[in-house]
C-alpha cells in the first residue's frame, strides 16, 4: 500500500476521532501548525523519516516540540504512529487530514499565478468566480511568476485555466510552425 493511501486512512481515522470528541477545530489548528513546523525544518522531516533513529528519540523530539501546546489527541496519535514504526507518514497524514477536512467542510483550494501581484479587487473577483463555479468555499492562494509576461493561470483541483500571455504566445508559435511545415 502506498504512503498516501496509508496516510489517508490514518487521517480519516484521526478526523473521525476529532469529530467524536468535538475537538475538530483545535486539532485542525495543531495539524496546520505541525505542517508548518515540518516544512520550515527539513531536519525534523529527515529525523521522522530516518529508520535508524529510535522510536523513543523521535517521541521525545515530538514531545519537546509539541507536548505543551498540542491537543492530547494529536500527542496520542504521534505516540501510536511512532511506536508502530510509521513516523515517516506523519507529515503525509497531516496533509491528508487537511484535505479531508476541506472535503467535509466544502472548501476548495485554488491557486492563481499571475505575472504581477494581484490587487484585492482582482483577487476577490477570481475568488467569486471560483466560488460560483464550484459552489464551495474558496481558499485562494496567490503566486507571482514574471515569466507569464501578463495574465494569469488558475488551478482549481485538477483543472487549469491558462489566460497568460506566455501561453498565448506559445500557441501562436506552434500555429506558425505548423503552417510553415504544411
Amino acid at each position: 500500500m502506498s504512503e498516501i493511501q496509508v496516510a489517508s486512512r490514518y487521517a480519516k481515522s484521526l478526523i473521525d476521532l476529532a469529530e467524536e470528541q468535538n475537538s475538530l477545530e483545535p486539532i485542525k489548528a495543531d495539524i496546520e501548525s505541525f505542517i508548518h513546523v515540518v516544512k520550515a525544518n527539513p531536519l525534523l522531516a529527515a529525523v521522522l523519516r530516518n529508520p535508524i533513529i529510535g522510536h523513543d528519540k523521535k517521541l521525545s523530539i515530538l514531545d519537546g516540540l509539541f507536548g505543551k501546546t498540542f491537543h492530547k489527541v494529536i500527542l496520542a496519535y504521534f505516540r501510536i504512529v511512532v511506536s508502530k514504526g510509521r513516523s515517516e507518514i506523519l507529515y503525509a497524514t497531516a496533509k491528508e487530514f487537511i484535505n479531508e477536512y476541506n472535503i467535509r467542510k466544502g472548501i476548495i483550494k485554488a491557486i492563481v499565478t499571475s505575472a504581477a501581484p494581484l490587487n484585492e479587487v482582482s483577487r476577490k473577483q477570481i475568488e467569486d468566480v471560483v466560488k460560483e463555479a464550484t459552489q464551495k468555499q474558496v481558499i485562494l492562494e496567490t503566486r507571482v511568476d514574471a515569466d507569464l509576461i501578463g495574465g494569469f493561470v488558475l488551478n482549481v483541483g485538477d483543472r487549469q485555466f491558462d489566460a497568460s500571455i506566455a501561453s498565448n504566445l506559445n500557441k501562436l508559435k506552434k500555429e506558425f510552425a505548423q503552417k510553415a511545415v504544411v
